[in-house]
């Protein structure tokens, strides 16, 4: 017997409010990784929050932002911070509470500094810094520049980003081995068609994990930097190269090096610092 699928057309007619989500979350999988708190879904949603936050500051019910022509304009990330993280406490059904603030400290870019708690207990903090950008010509993502947008606060000079995370790596370290990753858009890329943000560490972690396995295996994230350079279209490959990791003080050191394939131009720099896990470490 067939049973009819009922859909409430009133829902399609009726206008919908959308809801500004800047509250609590109830963790489940789409939340959680392995070893806890996912940290490719928590900087989406740090992401999102910091663009829904923008819009506020700018007196808007929604975050669109445009340019004298009308084109949008977009919160590209200039860098991320995560800095003392223990996402290993994050478990199915706690709830994560996120403290968020948000700074202007240019005339083209932000700060949010986002606080991350379960139980009380604070599980580490993200920074974001952002700039305004649209494209100058075409849809390519070479040709993205940076532009003023109207109805912010002024921002203080005398206010300027601040290091949070005592990641030490260089990125000058001699190469560990490198790899070719080829992005996939229904993937890796955003519905502003830029390699997004998120995918980054997620290609840096890849490449750990192939190279140094035992290392990925035994060790928990601690801290990591990740410096945005440049962006690629779709069907363009990237090369990330890892550096030879350093080990000291139950920590473990590495970097990694992201450029376009076919012009080798600079897209990414991250550190990342680990602790072990556990002693029986293989190297």
């Amino acid at each position: 017997m067939n049973v009819p699928f009922l859909i409430d057309r009133s829902l399609a007619r009726e206008p919908q409010k959308a809801q500004a989500g800047l509250g609590p979350v109830l963790l489940g999988m789409p939340h959680l990784a392995l070893n806890g708190l996912s940290e490719t879904w928590l900087l989406k949603e740090l992401g999102h929050r910091h663009w829904l936050m923008l819009a506020q500051m700018a007196g808007r019910s929604v975050p669109d932002f445009r340019d004298a022509a009308g084109a949008p304009v977009y919160a590209a990330f200039r860098s991320v911070e995560v800095c003392e993280a223990a996402f290993e406490r994050a478990r199915e059904n706690d709830v994560l509470h996120i403290r968020s603030a948000l700074s202007r400290i240019s005339r083209t870019q932000t700060l949010s500094r986002h606080e991350l708690a379960i139980g009380g207990e604070i599980i580490g903090s993200v920074t974001l810094t952002s700039v305004f950008v649209h494209r100058r010509s075409g849809s390519s993502n070479h040709s993205i520049a940076r532009i003023e947008v109207a109805d912010l606060p002024p921002f203080d000079p005398a206010i300027r980003p601040v290091r949070a995370s005592p990641v030490s790596c260089s990125d000058t370290g001699a190469s560990y081995g490198r790899l070719k990753f080829t992005p996939c858009p229904s993937q890796d890329f955003n519905g502003a068609g830029f390699l997004y943000f998120t995918s980054f560490q997620t290609f840096a972690d890849r490449t750990e994990w192939a190279l140094t396995p035992d290392l990925a295996r035994s060790s928990l994230l601690q801290d990591r930097r990740i410096d945005y350079c440049g962006n690629i279209d779709p069907g363009e490959s990237i090369d990330v190269t890892l550096s030879q990791p350093k080990i000291q003080d139950g920590t473990v050191c590495c970097s990694c090096r992201i450029e376009r394939s076919n012009d080798a131009v600079l897209l990414a720099l991250i550190r990342t610092s680990r602790r072990f896990s556990n002693t029986n470490v293989v190297c």
